[in-house]
């Protein structure tokens, strides 16, 4: 068979299936936009006038940094994309002054910024490159570091040789070191309580079984709680690392679920969905960058409405003291 015909049949069958992917892409969103109507959003306008335990879901693109704030304490859960990601070779935007700005506006008590912990989920650039821009900031002060030891055996090779992440992780400690922020490393496997919030953490210990598999793999899971309400936030675990099938029994039933993996390929499994069971879910990017099978996971399988934190400018939940859960959008 000559190279012209073997185009030819190649194009008789990609094309038809990237028209049907766009097709289906297209309904997902049509289907999920309907189930999106039942809940409504308000600008936030930072009055509190439906309590103080919330979640804030940063906009950082298609990065993790989400804020939990209770009874004026605060903790940061990643810190979005910073300005000089190794594997970039082109100039890009990163969130360094967006994430440093929202700290300083909401964590501010009288006359001091201050966060009780900090948690670098993993080692990817797109979670924890702007640490260094908040940690180095004087003005700013953290009670402690949150940060599993980084270990090069669950690491792929690329993303030591090209996206130097192990360079990150150092410079991260090494800035703490030099602030005198306590590190830790050997992450509290129980629950422990945060303000009006119960927080636990969960692949704490990254499993051996897991060599070779990618940074991913060593993402921390963090599950808030208050009264009946539950959030997952489940930075990148996702199935094609396997976590989601270790960790879904373990975490059970929730209200929010924070997809993993900015709902690209690989993340929030039919599977996980269904033991999860949530309410609500959150993608930290944008909703074009969502891949369709994610989409079609949420919409057509699980029939969970999903929001992205992108096109909302950002999203703050409200754990209200009466047990609803009150979203807000626009709050940068």
């Amino acid at each position: 068979m000559n190279s012209k015909k073997i185009k030819k049949i190649a194009t008789w069958i990609v094309v038809p299936l990237m028209a049907a992917i766009f097709i289906l892409d297209i309904a997902t969103v049509v289907i999920g936009n309907s189930y999106c109507r039942k809940y409504s959003f308000n600008k936030e306008k930072f009055e509190y006038e439906n309590g103080d335990d919330r979640i804030h879901f940063l906009n950082t693109a298609n990065s993790d940094s989400i804020l939990i704030e209770s009874n004026g304490m605060f903790a940061l859960i990643d810190a979005g994309e910073g300005d000089n990601n190794p594997r970039r070779k082109t100039e890009y935007k990163g969130y360094e002054k967006e994430v440093v700005e929202y700290i300083k506006k909401v964590c501010k008590t009288e006359n001091s910024v201050h966060l009780d912990f900090i948690l670098g989920t993993h080692c990817h650039y797109d979670h924890i490159g702007s640490f260094h821009a908040l940690i180095t900031d004087t003005d700013i002060s953290i009670g402690k570091a949150y940060f599993k030891e980084f270990n090069p055996i669950i690491a792929k090779d690329y993303e030591i040789e090209r996206w130097k992440i192990d360079e990150t992780y150092n410079q991260i400690i090494d800035d703490l070191n030099k602030r005198n922020i306590p590190v830790i490393s050997n992450l509290p496997n129980e629950s422990f309580v945060f303000g009006d919030f119960s927080i636990q953490f969960y692949n704490t210990v990254t499993p051996d079984s897991l060599e070779g598999k990618g940074e991913n793999a060593s993402s921390i899971g963090v599950k808030i709680t208050k009264g009946k309400k539950t959030a997952f936030l489940a930075a990148d675990i996702t199935a094609s690392t396997g976590l989601e099938d270790m960790l879904a029994d373990k975490i059970g039933d929730v209200d929010i679920l924070k997809i993993g993996h900015h709902g690209y390929y690989g993340s929030s499994s039919s599977g996980f969905l269904k033991t999860l069971n949530p309410e609500i879910a959150i993608v930290t990017n944008q909703l074009g960058k969502v891949y369709p099978n994610v989409k079609w996971n949420l919409t057509m399988k699980a029939k969970v409405p999903f929001f992205a934190t992108y096109d909302n400018n950002g999203i703050i939940i409200t754990f209200s003291d009466s047990g609803d859960l009150i979203m807000t959008n626009d709050i940068h």
